[in-house]
């Protein structure tokens, strides 16, 4: 079987677009204080956004930001939320009426209107071969 060298060349170059590493390196400023821990997660979809995450961190916070890369990813639409746990209760806290009392934000930095930010505004795309930054201010 003879191969040509462009329908090769073509093969080489797919393969390496398939195995390709994706990395979304975040970065979260505007911490109130060092105080408590950074939760961070990555949503692969509108329905699981705010709900169940791709992936997840705990981070400590230092200098009143959280620098954190999600390594290997693959191609697709995705979106970020993060917030400062503050007094470390593994939650957002919020009082009576629901509002959060503790800093949060998501990707895109996604506006927050009469709710959550929503998949639409958060949400960016990550194709093989690249490292999106997302910067997110709390």
């Amino acid at each position: 079987m003879k191969i040509s060298l462009p329908a090769l060349f073509l093969f080489l170059c797919s393969s390496f677009l398939m195995n390709a590493q994706n990395h979304i390196e975040v970065e979260i400023t505007n911490f109130k204080s060092n105080k408590g821990v950074a939760y961070i997660g990555l949503y692969d979809s509108e329905n699981s956004f705010l709900n169940t995450a791709f992936k997840g961190e705990k981070l400590t916070i230092k200098n009143n930001k959280v620098v954190y890369t999600f390594k290997d990813i693959p191609a697709g639409n995705y979106a970020i939320s993060a917030f400062h746990d503050e007094d470390e209760n593994g939650e957002l806290s919020t009082n009576f009426l629901g509002i959060p009392k503790e800093s949060y934000g998501a990707s895109n930095n996604a506006p927050s209107r009469f709710g959550p930010p929503k998949w639409k505004d958060a949400r960016f795309r990550v194709t093989a071969g690249e490292t999106v930054y997302q910067k997110i201010e709390l």
